[in-house]
Order: C-alpha cells, then structure tokens, then sequence
C-alpha cells in the first residue's frame, strides 16, 4: 500500500509540474497583449487578468471559444483560443489566476 501512494504521489508531482509547465508555454503567446504578469489591460481595453481567479479565467476562454463571453475584444480572443483543449485552459487558468 505504501509503495502505491508513493507511486500515486510522484505521478501526481509530475502531472501538476507538467501542467504548470504547459500553462507558463501557452501563456508566452497571451503575453504579448497581456504582460509577462498578466498587468496590462490588452488592447487598452481588456480586464487585468492577474487580478482574476483560476474560475473566471476558465469561464472566461470558454467562453471566447464558444462565442458567449467577451465584448471588444471578442473576436481577437476567440481566435486565440479556437485550437485550445480544456486541459489546456485549465493550465492556462492555473497559471494566471489566483
């Protein structure tokens, strides 16, 4: 038993390290608009997406790919996450979000 949670445990350390790293390379392209932190307001006119939670990230990258969230900057965010997975915004919102 102590050699499967062991097992369990290292695997999970990999998975959350991985994931941490998937979203840390995905965010480098959000960057250029965004800010290395995620300080600027995109366009001039986005939120602040440091400020938000890993919840309203997700909600809203969901949203932009299925055309339900966003206002002028819409269209320019639905095709920056058109070819995203939900494991991939789920990294994503882990990365940014608080």
């Amino acid at each position: 038993m102590k050699k499967v949670l062991i097992a369990v445990s290292v695997l999970f350390g990999l998975w959350s390290t991985s994931m941490a790293d998937e979203g840390a390379d995905l965010f480098k392209k959000c960057a250029v608009c965004h800010g290395v932190q995620g300080e600027k307001a995109a366009l001039g006119k986005s939120k602040i997406i440091k400020d938000m939670s890993k919840e309203q990230i997700t909600a809203a990258l969901k949203g932009y790919k299925d055309g339900s969230y966003g206002a002028a900057s819409k269209a320019v965010m639905k095709g920056q996450v058109a070819s995203l997975n939900d494991a991939q915004i789920t990294a994503l919102a882990a990365h940014i979000g608080k």
